[in-house]
């Protein structure tokens, strides 16, 4: 969705970026000495959501930039670390959970980066792997029209051996990855889905054609790769729908630059349904087999999801049987069904993960 709006909080109004924002978009910045004006102009609109798409505000990341994934106790997490470098989306999926997680939702970008650079150079100065990613709480790579961070990013995570850096996105702005010296210190990955359900659910993304092609692009200049099915939703025809999306990531991209490939099913929040309900008035994803999990959030059942995993899982194996297949928030019945074996039996997750990363990207494990 198109940006109308441009408000800049005070604090930062003398930074250097907010010219750059300005002459890119095109529009004269609102400088709000408090963030309620933002978030007024946003509740107000018929469609907070939408509304909060079109209005970006540059601000301060008053918090650490670097935080924990949100996982829960009731599954197995991955020890994925989030760099926060600021919130919400331009594009506009029908299952996101930004839409609820934040209260309005506000597109927002921080430019408060001495900051930023100095928590990462803290933390990469620490002798143990670590994987940073940008992608939790908005897409990596919509900021590459305005911003030069994953520019300034990606050296930086080359200059160390430690850490690596995943740049998720539904994206093909690549073309500012192609000349950096990256050193395989990140990671560029794609969440996917089947054509069907990008078609419908998730309005403003890249086609799948187009993540894969941009996928093999970034192979081509030397980065390794990695596949988000998350979340897969299922309808009639699902299994093959996926399985066919498995068979067009082998035809782009080689399975050895892989790092991992994740799956997990659609769950939501029960108060993400009435605004899914209200904004995708056409679509069925909230009408399925559901129940509540251990983390309140509504599941397919299990036996549902681990059908549909386990075709998966087959269809990758059937290219090979290196590549890192994981689970975003699961529990051990459905790895044990699936997979053949318990996280905990390898090490944890976490050192799984871990242990992709430093063969994929050269990390040094202390």
């Amino acid at each position: 969705m198109p940006i109308v709006k441009l408000f800049v909080d005070k604090a930062v109004s003398d930074a250097p970026q907010v010219g750059a924002f300005s002459t890119k978009l095109n529009l004269t910045p609102v400088i709000v000495d408090n963030p309620q004006e933002v978030y007024l102009s946003v509740r107000e609109a018929p469609d907070p959501v939408k509304k909060g798409k079109e209005v970006l505000y540059l601000t301060q990341n008053q918090g650490a930039f670097v935080k924990d994934c949100p996982g829960t106790k009731t599954y197995t997490c991955c020890g994925y670390k989030i760099l926060h470098i600021g919130t919400f989306c331009t594009m506009d999926c029908a299952y996101c959970i930004l839409q609820s997680y934040f209260h309005p939702p506000v597109l927002q970008f921080f430019l408060n980066h001495h900051d930023l650079y100095a928590e990462l150079d803290r933390r990469l100065s620490e002798p143990t792997i670590q994987r940073i990613g940008t992608g939790e709480f908005t897409d990596s790579l919509i900021w590459e029209a305005w911003s030069e961070l994953t520019q300034r990013l990606v050296p930086l995570f080359a200059r160390q051996s430690h850490a690596v850096l995943e740049l998720k996105t539904k994206t093909t702005a690549i073309s500012g990855l192609k000349a950096l010296d990256h050193k395989r210190k990140t990671i560029v990955s794609w969440s996917l889905n089947t054509d069907a359900m990008i078609g419908s659910e998730e309005r403003g993304t890249a086609t799948l054609t187009a993540r894969l092609k941009a996928a093999a692009r970034c192979e081509s200049w030397g980065y390794p790769v990695a596949f988000h099915f998350d979340p897969m939703i299922i309808y009639p025809g699902c299994e093959a729908a996926y399985r066919q999306v498995v068979d067009q990531i082998f035809a782009h991209v080689s399975p050895a630059n892989i790092a991992w490939i994740s799956l997990g099913t659609f769950r939501f929040m029960p108060s993400l349904k009435p605004i899914i309900a209200s904004r995708f008035p056409f679509s069925k994803i909230i009408y399925g087999e559901f129940v509540q999990g251990l983390d309140g959030k509504m599941r397919y059942f299990k036996p549902l999801r681990i059908k549909l995993y386990q075709q998966m899982a087959e269809r990758i194996r059937a290219y090979s049987d290196e590549i890192l297949i994981y689970f975003c928030m699961e529990d051990d019945e459905v790895w044990q069904k699936t997979l053949g074996f318990l996280p905990s039996t390898k090490g944890g997750l976490s050192h799984m993960l871990d242990l992709s990363a430093a063969s994929h990207c050269g990390l040094i494990i202390a």
